[in-house]
């Protein structure tokens, strides 16, 4: 995927089980943000951070959702857990990575997605994208940041 092109629609559950369509939010900016596995540190330090700045992003009008291949009810358990009110964070769990595959950010041979953040414009471009080294938290201010330049 590359920053231009067309973000491809998809439909997800979210946490609760309610599906998430990303053509249905056009009109406002979306954040996708992948992580690799739900229940490890880095990932939740990823989705915490959404969280906290989720008011920001609505400032913004952007849409921030986290993305891993995890089924839906571990979603929901490990959102309790973290205690996330506002984010809504979507299972790419079947077909399986199916969603990251078509951002070209799965790990075949891991069986997960890249570390990333996808940015995609009221139109459904992507306008910013930036992909992680597995074990690093991604700055949530270099998102804002490039939001608040625009």
């Amino acid at each position: 995927m590359m920053v231009g092109s067309t973000a491809p629609d998809f439909t997800l559950k979210d946490q609760d089980g309610n599906l998430i369509q990303l053509s249905s939010l056009k009109g406002r900016k979306v954040l996708l943000s992948f992580h690799p596995l739900a229940w490890t540190s880095v990932c939740a330090d990823q989705m915490k951070s959404l969280e906290l700045a989720y008011e920001e992003f609505e400032s913004l009008k952007v849409v921030p959702l986290g993305i891993s291949v995890d089924p839906v009810p571990s979603k929901k358990a490990w959102a309790d857990a973290l205690g996330l009110k506002k984010l809504r964070i979507l299972s790419d769990f079947w077909p399986h990575g199916e969603v990251a595959k078509a951002f070209g950010i799965f790990r075949d041979k891991d069986g997960f997605s890249e570390r990333a953040n996808v940015l995609i414009d009221e139109e459904g471009k992507v306008i910013w994208m930036k992909v992680y080294p597995i074990k690093q938290l991604p700055d949530v201010g270099e998102i804002l940041s490039f939001l608040r330049s625009e």
